[in-house]
């Protein structure tokens, strides 16, 4: 009698447990559910920007008086954003350096305010997957350390693959679509040429002056002087809160794609 009522008391238990883990599996469910929701609410699929071919193009030399953020050399210009105390641990090889999944974000070890920004990257010649899940990084020009982390510089192929327009290379993400489609194809090193105004505020914290941005991707703008309504977050509207100077962070996306490497990183202060 005594070991049947165990055993009973054991499956009951064994039954509430496997309850509570479903309930907390179907609670998440319908809590991922929500947010895709939210998420498409802010994502536009019209006008499309034109395609068209850039031209040939290259700053990759650096003016005389740029601060030189990566080289190829190393990545001592850089930390991890998970624990800025811990040097960037992305994979460095050939002048270049690859996004390294497992260790997250980076970005530079100083922090700039208004900026010329030279960067260039390159997308995987043997890249899977379609929309968002297709070489996707980005380039927070000024990185803060709450959601949704800054504001961002899509980094995405786009060469003959789709996705909502604020969401494309070239856009700042969720919020201006590109005047243009620039992409090469996958394999090619492109180029990003960035003029960075960041917003100002008053000492109450007021905002004085919104974000500005102007973009040349692979030398065409596809962001001319663009005024931010605030940071990019994937879910929700663009919001201004205080920050005065900030890094630049490299996103490490996580998605199943094959990573994107970068090279000839330099910037000047304005």
């Amino acid at each position: 009698m005594r070991a049947a009522f165990i055993l009973g008391a054991g499956l009951l238990l064994a039954n509430l447990v496997l309850a509570q883990k479903t309930d907390s599996l179907r609670a998440r469910h319908i809590e991922d559910s929500l947010n895709d929701i939210k998420a498409h609410l802010t994502e536009y699929y019209s006008p499309i920007p034109p395609v068209i071919t850039p031209g040939s193009y290259s700053y990759s030399t650096a003016p005389s008086d740029a601060i030189i953020l990566f080289d190829g050399r190393n990545l001592d210009q850089w930390v991890s954003t998970k624990d800025s105390s811990k040097k960037a641990d992305w994979i460095l090889g050939d002048s270049v350096m690859t996004v390294n999944k497992k260790a997250g974000d980076i970005q530079t070890r100083a922090k700039f305010t208004d900026f010329q920004l030279h960067i260039e990257y390159r997308i995987p010649a043997n890249i899977t997957g379609s929309g968002q899940a297709r070489g996707n990084s980005g380039i927070f020009l000024a990185a803060l350390p709450w959601y949704p982390g800054g504001y961002e510089l899509q980094v995405l192929d786009n060469y003959k693959s789709t996705t909502y327009v604020n969401g494309q290379v070239g856009s700042m993400y969720k919020q201006a679509v590109p005047l243009a489609n620039a992409c090469r194809k996958p394999g090619e090193w492109q180029a990003y040429d960035v003029i960075w105004t960041a917003p100002k505020f008053n000492d109450h914290g007021i905002l004085m002056a919104p974000a500005r941005v102007t973009v040349f991707h692979n030398g065409v703008v596809v962001q001319n002087n663009t005024t931010l309504l605030g940071d990019t977050p994937y879910i929700g509207q663009p919001a201004y809160r205080v920050h005065g100077a900030a890094p630049i962070k490299l996103q490490s996306h996580g998605d199943p794609s094959e990573p994107i490497s970068y090279r000839n990183i330099w910037l000047r202060q304005l």
